[in-house]
């Protein structure tokens, strides 16, 4: 019965020691996911502020080699785009899809629906 018991404790203590480990993040999410929430309360939106800190989020990721998430690039690129900042919103689509090619057809999407603008 002793064997048992310490069996059991042995299992139960590998499982605890199991879950405690959490494997790190695939990508550096940072300001992304805040980001993209206060962009979509109006009343709250400042481009600018949004753009400063996708930069530092995406800096930051370079600067300790983790991934940026899919869509922060195209994030960032949208809002240059509302700011005025052409040339570095088709830049930064240009990487989303190089980073992801699987969103390449929207991001072709988004910058034909961009031209077809007035």
């Amino acid at each position: 019965m002793n064997k048992i018991k310490f069996t059991g404790l042995l299992l139960l203590a590998g499982v605890a020691a199991g879950c405690v480990h959490t494997p790190p993040s695939l990508y550096q999410w940072d300001a992304y996911q805040p980001s993209v929430y206060t962009h979509f309360q109006a009343d709250t939106a400042n481009l600018a502020q949004q753009i400063d800190l996708l930069e530092q989020a995406i800096d930051k990721a370079a600067a300790t080699g983790v991934s940026v998430p899919p869509g922060m690039h195209a994030h960032l690129g949208m809002l240059y785009y509302n700011t005025g900042r052409e040339p570095d919103a088709l830049a930064q689509f240009a990487l989303e899809k190089s980073l992801f090619p699987e969103s390449s057809h929207f991001m072709d999407y988004i910058l034909k629906a961009q031209k077809d603008m007035p």
